[in-house]
């Protein structure tokens, strides 16, 4: 954290290790009724990590709960997404208030009211909204800041504009989530739109490349009709980072060998083999083995990925993909093993283990992405010595 008091805030999706019930529950009003959520929280690497709990963030309550995370599928949004992280929101912001927290010998208590609030995608787009007319109105978090990070403006939070009032903001805000959506889906027609209530009310606007900045305000396709409002706010492009110590191949938990650049050679020789063997492929370490890893979705380019895959096999290669996203993606990816049962395997799960024994294992990465804000597999691939 580099000598910085540093907290995450996340909705407590699942039963995480290691995170503990810190006994704190505050009230939060959403839509018309009250909640009341609790805080978790473990110490991890130097950063208070903190999850929210509530069981709107839980597909059911009792026995296998499983994570309710966007929406039932790729693209589609819980109906009740607007409540639960309208709830998030304001839990996150009480979190620096009333969480008493000594993690470490150099910093303890409440981390109080001079922070800085830095919210990601529209999720959290009303942290900013909801510190202006909660806080700051009556003389709290007078020093706080917000800064907006877009991560991907191709999802915005755009809603019924009737649904403004399931939000419990003043109308002084309303202009700020007013959006003229000009796309067909859902409709074309005015929305409201949480990204836009993010841009327009944080003090800062990031994203995560210098380029992706570039392209955000270049056009309304780039921008995603979001354009002329960073082009008037301005938003600054920092280059994303990748967790060094997850993503090393000299102490990475979830391969059996491990390397560095003076035995790269020998290990990455052993770890396909190792992943040929774990997807059920013809064991050979000298045949090329090319992977796939994101989201199944027409952005990642994962329609070019299955349409380029006969002419591939062609070549004296095996393919491994991994992914989750549209279920007809998904059925494709499965029926690789059918169609190509010698050369190719697709795995359609959130597997992180899996996912780390195909970095090291694989021999070139395939990116096929029509458009990428940053990405991070390739620079996971490079640190492997992947192509």
């Amino acid at each position: 954290a580099n000598g910085h008091r540093v907290m995450t805030i996340a909705p407590r999706y699942d039963q995480y290790k290691d995170a503990w019930d810190t006994s704190v529950s505050i009230e939060i009003k959403v839509g018309d009724r009250k909640e009341t959520v609790r805080f978790f929280h473990c110490f991890k690497r130097g950063v208070d990590r903190v999850f929210v709990d509530h069981p709107i963030f839980l597909e059911k309550v009792w026995g296998k709960t499983g994570t309710k995370i966007y929406g039932p599928a790729a693209g589609d949004d819980y109906q009740d997404n607007q409540l639960r992280f309208s709830l998030f929101c304001q839990a996150a912001l009480e979190a620096a208030r009333v969480l008493n927290l000594e993690s470490n010998k150099y910093f303890s208590g409440p981390y109080g009211e001079d922070v800085i609030f830095v919210a990601n995608d529209w999720h959290t787009a009303l942290i900013s909204c909801y510190l202006k007319s909660m806080y700051q109105s009556i003389g709290l978090f007078r020093n706080a800041k917000v800064v907006f990070c877009i991560h991907n403006i191709a999802y915005q939070g755009r809603f019924a504009f009737a649904d403004y009032s399931l939000l419990n903001l003043p109308d002084q805000f309303k202009s700020s989530f007013d959006f003229l959506d000009g796309h067909v889906k859902p409709v074309v027609g005015r929305k409201i739109n949480w990204m836009k209530a993010g841009i327009l009310e944080s003090h800062l606007v990031l994203t995560v490349s210098p380029y992706y900045a570039q392209e955000l305000v270049s056009g309304p396709d780039k921008g995603v009709e979001l354009d002329n409002i960073l082009r008037r706010t301005g938003v600054t492009g920092i280059i994303n980072g990748m967790d060094v110590q997850e993503w090393n191949p000299a102490t990475d938990k979830y391969i059996t060998v491990k390397y560095d650049d003076s035995t790269v050679l020998e290990g990455k020789a052993l770890l396909k083999e190792a992943l040929q063997a774990e997807v059920g492929l013809p064991v050979d370490k000298n045949i090329p083995l090319i992977a796939f890893i994101g989201r199944l979705e027409e952005q990642k380019g994962s329609d070019i990925l299955v349409a380029a895959i006969p002419q591939f096999i062609k070549e004296n290669v095996q393919i491994v993909a991994l992914g989750t996203g549209k279920k007809e993606m998904e059925k494709q990816l499965q029926e690789l093993e059918i169609s190509y049962p010698d050369k190719a395997r697709g795995v359609a799960k959130f597997n992180v283990p899996l996912a780390h024994m195909i970095i090291a294992g694989a021999d070139f990465i395939l990116i096929p992405s029509r458009f990428e804000p940053c990405g991070l597999i390739q620079l996971q691939a490079m640190r492997y010595g992947t192509v």
